[in-house]
């Protein structure tokens, strides 16, 4: 516990740095970038598909007209946009992760190495394509666990459960390799995997429910509509900078663990290999070998090599 919470107080205090807080702002600027692009191209297209669906469904054309007997006029076309953004968004939110594993957490890992574990030997036990289709992989699951679980969101307890816990085992699967594929190697990293890892998958579900945290900022964009495009970036900022705590908790706790790892086995060896007194049996051709009930004892002052006592 004592290296849970001292990799915890590190990483927050390594959010404060601006080099940490520049690097957040990165992905943020990729996903603008990718956003922009995507919406000049594909966004009438999207709102207009979604229109048509909206309109499709009997139950749902009786609710519009329901809310347009209430003189709220032509709900679908408010509804399409903010339903096409909302479908969005959980893209967003996994392609913010892979963009942080990808881009901030080599950096993220350097930081920390170079300035606390300046003398720890970087093995490379996992490489960057290697990394990558970890990443990529547990994404696909985590996906596949979100849709499938859909349903169960309706129960009010279970939809403040399930996303945080299966964010929270991404995070874990993404971030506690990536932290660790510079400096172990395969069976180090596997090690540290079987020691810790009921504390990493508790780092992951904590920084899962923080990750949750920005949804208030998404209902607020969906209750303050004039504010929608100024909260939604917000809302992925934040992730990211929690993404990028998690990714210094990560990487302050895993090191640590490789240094202590290393140290038990340097000290372990050491005793293993510490001198003791040694029993030989005897051998005709190497007369220095006694018996094997007779320790091999040195010649002493009192009884030198001849065997003749002190005068």
């Amino acid at each position: 516990m004592g290296l849970l919470f001292d990799s915890f107080w590190r990483a927050a205090a390594y959010c404060m740095r601006p080099r940490v807080m520049a690097l957040s702002l990165l992905p943020l600027l990729l996903m603008a970038a990718l956003a922009l692009g995507l919406g000049h191209f594909y966004w009438d297209a999207a709102v207009r598909f979604m229109h048509s669906l909206l309109e499709s469904s009997a139950l749902l054309a009786s609710i519009w007209s329901w809310l347009q007997g209430w003189g709220l006029g032509d709900v679908t076309s408010v509804m399409a946009p903010l339903m096409v953004v909302l479908a969005v968004a959980p893209v967003l939110v996994v392609v913010s992760l892979l963009l942080v594993a990808v881009l901030m957490t080599p950096a993220l890992v350097s930081l920390v190495a170079n300035r606390r574990f300046p003398n720890l030997e970087r093995k490379k036990g996992g490489s960057f394509v290697a990394s990558v289709a970890w990443s990529l992989g547990s994404t696909l699951l985590a996906l596949v666990a979100l849709v499938v679980s859909v349903p169960l969101w309706l129960v009010p307890p279970l939809v403040l459960v399930l996303p945080p816990l299966i964010w929270g085992w991404l995070t874990y699967r993404v971030m506690a390799f990536d932290a660790l594929a510079e400096h172990a190697s395969k069976d180090e990293r596997r090690e540290i995997f079987r020691r810790h890892r009921a504390s990493l998958l508790g780092i992951g579900i904590l920084t899962g429910y923080l990750g949750a945290a920005p949804s208030v900022v998404w209902a607020s964009g969906v209750v303050f509509a004039a504010a929608f495009f100024v909260l939604v970036p917000l809302a992925i900022w934040i992730y990211t900078l929690v993404f990028a705590f998690s990714s210094l908790w990560f990487t302050h706790y895993g090191l640590a663990a490789l240094q202590r790892l290393r140290a038990e086995t340097s000290t372990g060896v050491g005793v293993a290999a510490a001198p003791g007194p040694h029993y030989h049996m005897g051998s005709p051709d190497n007369p220095a070998l006694a018996s094997a009930e007779s320790p091999v004892v040195a010649p002493s002052s009192e009884f030198p090599a001849s065997g003749a006592p002190t005068p």
